[in-house]
């Protein structure tokens, strides 16, 4: 049976619209006037009438984290909070309401939205309040700070003289722990939450998986597998895809920051997983150079301009970065490194340049985020064709934050998101959810007016670096179809291409741009097969 979608505004490509097209065996069959797709309508074809709807590919996040977005959805929810006092009552509110539970883990909070009260990070103290006898730990919404209770610093064995290399452990003038952790010390510390079955495992990464398709996302990058006991992730989440339960395209980004267990996985998952390369693919190597600008844990290569006590955390070492980073391009691993900060993405430059010796960067690796930039850091990556998987959406609270942390100048060449797609860099939109929802219109909203949710500032954030809402779509599917290698066959809706679309509910080409974070998706299509219907 063939699908015939009639009646739409279907974009092809940038300047290329048609009306209908086809749909068969999961694939694009044809495209065209509504007239011709329909006089090859057979009995048995179902066909859609899209009543004038815009229809686009479907949405590929270029770098998430989805079981960790499945998890926030199931834990205490901190999002938006305005004081300290009010992060201790939702933790107080969540408790009452799970009934007995071994821990609390919660994610969202940001020190800078704290309106009343002290405005400081909160410490384990705060969280005593909430209970002394389980472990609490709270993630900032970046998830590369942390506190956690007087309960959790114990159970996971964080004293006053623990060191932890890539991560630091805050205490306070006297020596007394704060609670406060920050990059590779947070695992540490959520070691002290109980760890949930392979059930709850899989059952909270498929409740994501279909919260994204809602959203018109057909394909995800998701960056899920890390540290030593890496075998039993990905085997759940092969799991999930034998067994067919998520009609979700995956892309493996899976992290190692030490040698000797991406190693272990070149002996193990690398020779011997098994993948299913239209639904299930094996993925790029995920390095975490710094942290996040809100947390003041993004490598800088000067002191921030808010706090000249810090340039940032290196979670790895140039050393062991370039170290991982040979040994995955020896076995043709492709490698994206998270780098926020000017100094994170001058060391990953760096490591790249050193392996690559000038040759062709045919393995496409890339830079996650690419967000405080020299102007000469811009052209050395349009020069050796570095990707850049970008989050335009964090502009939503980076715009009031970047010039207090770094300076008007390093502010004025960062985010510089549009330079780099002008000048044919391959850069692609992710949400780097939970971080951010994974919704991507806010994204797209982001991208085209560089303002935030209420319309601020008006033109926009250093507006020379606004894309068009084709571009932002394009960067959104086909670039992202290009991290994957999947170019010529994902990414557009042309014939022989993944039948992977979503309808709209408005066109986001012609609205009014403040409207289009109210986009609704309708239907999600993914190998030709509905998905998602709007209710």
């Amino acid at each position: 049976m063939r699908t015939l979608l009639i009646n739409g505004k279907i974009y092809l490509e940038k300047g290329r619209f048609e009306e209908a097209l086809s749909l068969k065996e999961g694939f694009v069959e044809s495209v065209g006037t509504t007239e011709m797709v329909i006089t090859t309508r057979r009995p048995q074809d179902e066909v859609l009438d899209l009543g004038g709807k815009t229809v686009l590919p479907g949405f590929n996040d270029s770098h998430l984290h989805l079981f960790l977005l499945g998890e926030a959805m199931n834990s205490c929810n901190l999002n938006g909070a305005t004081s300290i006092d009010e992060i201790i009552e939702r933790g107080k509110t969540y408790l009452s309401n799970s009934g007995s539970v071994k821990g609390i883990h919660g994610r969202g909070w940001n020190q800078d939205f704290f309106k009343t009260g002290e405005l400081r990070l909160p410490r384990r103290e705060d969280l005593d309040l909430i209970s002394a006898d389980i472990p609490i730990v709270y993630e900032r919404v970046c998830g590369h700070v942390a506190v956690g209770n007087t309960k959790a610093m114990e159970m996971a064995g964080i004293k006053e003289d623990t060191q932890i290399p890539g991560g630091t452990i805050e205490r306070s003038p006297e020596g007394i722990l704060s609670g406060v952790v920050t990059e590779n010390a947070t695992y540490i510390l959520a070691k002290s939450i109980s760890q949930k079955s392979k059930a709850e495992k899989k059952n909270q990464f498929i409740q994501a998986g279909k919260y994204v398709l809602s959203q018109g996302i057909t394909s995800v990058q998701s960056c899920d597998v890390s540290g030593e006991d890496f075998q039993k992730t990905f085997d759940w989440i092969r799991e999930v895809y034998e067994e067919k339960t998520l009609p979700l395209r995956y892309r493996h980004q899976f992290n190692f920051q030490e040698i000797k267990n991406f190693r272990r996985y070149l002996e193990t998952e690398y020779k011997n997983g098994k993948y299913l390369d239209g639904f299930y693919q094996k993925g790029s190597l995920k390095l975490f150079k710094d942290g996040s600008l809100g947390g003041r844990t993004a490598l800088l290569s000067k002191f921030y301009a808010d706090d000249p006590t810090t340039k940032g955390v290196e979670a790895l070492e140039d050393h062991e970065l370039q170290d991982l980073f040979r040994l995955a391009h020896e076995h043709s691993i492709p490698v994206i490194t998270h780098a926020i900060g000017d100094g994170a993405v001058e060391s990953v430059l760096n490591a790249y340049e050193n392996v690559l010796q000038g040759k062709d960067n045919t393995l496409r690796h890339g830079i996650v985020h690419n967000q405080i930039t020299t102007k000469e850091q811009l052209d050395r990556i349009v020069k050796r064709d570095i990707s850049v998987m970008a989050q335009p959406v964090f502009l939503d609270y980076d715009l009031h934050i970047v010039k207090k942390r770094v300076g008007e100048e390093l502010a004025k060449t960062s985010y510089a998101f549009n330079t780099l797609y002008q000048q044919g860099s391959l850069i692609s939109i992710g949400t780097d959810a939970p971080v951010e929802d994974s919704n991507p219109f806010r994204n797209i909203y982001a991208a085209v007016t560089r303002m935030d949710h209420t319309g601020y500032p008006e033109g926009g954030y250093q507006p020379k670096e606004r894309m068009t809402v084709e571009e932002a779509v394009d960067a959104y599917t086909y670039q992202g179809a290009r991290n994957q290698f999947q170019e010529d066959i994902k990414g557009k809706l042309l014939p022989g291409y993944y039948g992977d679309l979503v309808v709209l509910d408005r066109d986001i080409f012609t609205i009014d741009p403040a409207d289009i974070p109210n986009t609704q998706v309708t239907i999600t299509i993914v190998d030709g097969k509905v998905v998602y219907r709007k209710e």
